[in-house]
């Protein structure tokens, strides 16, 4: 039997650990890395640019609850996956980004060999939990198994391991094998004091954020025992669906902060309190939290906000144990009513711009029910983020929140499908978003994926046009000309269909598009001026 090169040793590693598709553009430098791959039963897709393989990764980590992988190039393909991996550190997504390195010997002398940095380890160090550098075939197991950890045993995010020239191709030390994190137990005296302080409250308000999007019937259940409303973050959209106890609005509106600081004992679930959430417009405050309960898996997370209590652990084991140790009887203290007054007031505090631009997201819902709705940042996943009640847990992300990054839309709704197959993808982007990530449609006509990219074409960046206007700055570089969509669709070889901003007209577009199985492309025409919002 031949012996395995660390490269082939790399990818047995990967599969040891459950990986079963990557995203990567092969490069000269990541040859002895792609060794193996193809008789490995591992997936390969192929972005159009490094930026899309680690926003495809990141779709297919939120959808599949896996670590999205991209395998990149030397220098170049590293720093075009550091933005993704910035979008992965704010939203808490597990993804592994695996390098090429120079030649251990030129590393730091500056010489000019192709792709070279100064220091690719140091700047990969800014942004990744985790980055491993592999100096020699012995250390290849240990690296990934440190690069594997966040994962499970702590708030997860973006880790990277780099290989040199010189250590790929020789032979590997050892069979990879992978061992599993030890991960966060609960403090059960934490959780009886929890479960004591919330049956004594009388208006208790839960907030979920994306640690909680795994715990839907046992969030339900403890709602209901506990008479609360749920406020979610944006991460947590698709939990308890059309619930009398749901408020799927964000907790930056008035109506939202009126309602946790009516509350008496505010139970904080897998969210990090971060300002892209719970103070968007930036007023320098969040809405007071009564009594404030936190459950994290991070306990550095924990350390950022006072709480009365705070619970480090896994949010769905946590709500498992308040379950179980809280007393049967339900309370009663109105809380549909308190959380149907907090709908009604968000959605009229929204404006009616952004009213109507979430009927369009309830016409696309019910135009395709359970489907994956990914967004870009536009204005539609902007009304959506301040309202908006999605059908499926875990069913709508975008990264109009936390770093914030355009062109994300495109790839990660790739991603998104290729983790979640049967199911249809909605792909929200606007003209000029799209336009940073467009080629990535390629990837998906390759690989036949049923994703309908809707644009949502206002000539230009509409959103930062009316940021500007309402401080009164003059609007300048903000109406790049968008390509002819249905032109663009010609040359992918995909469907298209162009439709006014109807809610109507839109569902009949998206509803025909699902039908196809398969990757085209929906524009949205707005004409006249931007809606004004409130």
């Amino acid at each position: 039997m031949t012996k395995q090169t660390v490269g082939e040793a790399l990818v047995a590693g990967l599969k040891a650990r459950g990986v079963s598709c990557v995203f990567g553009i092969p490069g000269v430098h990541t040859v002895e890395l792609y060794r193996g791959l193809a008789a490995s039963g591992i997936r390969h897709v192929t972005p159009r640019h490094e930026q899309g393989a680690g926003f495809m990764a990141d779709g297919y980590a939120r959808a599949s609850g896996k670590p999205g992988v991209a395998f990149v190039i030397t220098g170049p393909g590293l720093t075009n996956t550091l933005t993704p991996m910035a979008q992965a550190r704010a939203d808490s997504v597990p993804m592994l980004v695996l390098s090429g390195v120079n030649a251990s010997g030129t590393l730091g002398k500056g010489h000019g060999h192709l792709h070279e940095l100064p220091d690719q380890h140091a700047l990969a160090k800014t942004v990744a939990l985790v980055s491993e550098h592999v100096a020699r075939p012995e250390e290849l197991s240990t690296a990934l198994d440190r690069a594997f950890t966040p994962f499970s045993a702590g708030r997860p995010g973006p880790t990277h391991v780099q290989v040199p020239l010189d250590v790929a191709g020789t032979g590997a030390k050892g069979t990879p094998t992978a061992e599993d994190a030890a991960k966060p137990t609960l403090d059960m005296g934490l959780v009886t004091q929890a479960a004591d302080r919330l049956s004594a409250a009388k208006q208790v308000v839960i907030l979920a954020g994306g640690g909680a999007k795994a715990a839907g019937a046992d969030l339900q259940a403890l709602a209901e025992r506990l008479d609360a409303p749920v406020v979610q973050t944006v991460n947590a959209r698709g939990l308890m669906h059309g619930h009398a106890l749901t408020v799927p609005a964000s907790p930056s509106l008035q109506a939202v902060r009126a309602l946790i600081e009516g509350a008496d004992c505010v139970l904080a679930l897998g969210t990090e309190l971060g300002p892209t959430d719970y103070d968007m417009y930036a007023t320098g405050r969040m809405a007071a939290m009564e009594g404030l309960i936190r459950v994290d898996i991070c306990a550095e997370q924990l350390a950022r906000h006072d709480a009365a209590l705070a619970i480090q652990g896994r949010t769905d084991d946590a709500i498992s144990a308040l379950l179980t140790t809280l007393p049967d009887p339900s309370k009663t203290s109105e809380g549909a009513a308190r959380a149907e007054q907090a709908r009604a007031a968000a959605f009229e505090e929204i404006g009616p711009g952004y009213r109507a631009q979430v009927e369009v997201l309830n016409a696309m819902r019910a135009a395709v029910p359970d489907s994956l709705m990914v967004g870009d940042s536009t204005q539609p996943i902007y009304a959506g983020n301040l309202y908006y009640d999605h059908d499926r847990p875990g069913g709508w992300f975008n990264a109009a929140t936390g770093y914030g990054a355009l062109g994300y839309g495109i790839p990660a709704a790739i991603g998104a499908a290729i983790a979640a197959p049967g199911t249809p993808v909605i792909c929200i982007a606007g003209d000029g978003g799209a336009q940073f990530s467009l080629p990535e449609i390629m990837a998906a006509v390759d690989e036949n994926l049923p994703i309908t990219f809707v644009l949502w074409n206002n000539r230009g960046y509409g959103e930062i046009a009316s940021s500007m206007e309402a401080v009164g700055v003059e609007v300048v570089g903000c109406d790049p000309t968008p390509p002819d969509f249905a032109a663009t669709a010609a040359s992918f070889g995909i469907p298209f269909t162009r439709v006014a901003q109807d809610p109507q007209a839109i569902a009949a577009a998206l509803a025909e598009a699902s039908k196809r199985q398969a990757p085209s492309i929906v524009e949205i025409e707005i004409t006249g001026p931007a809606p004004e919002q409130e």
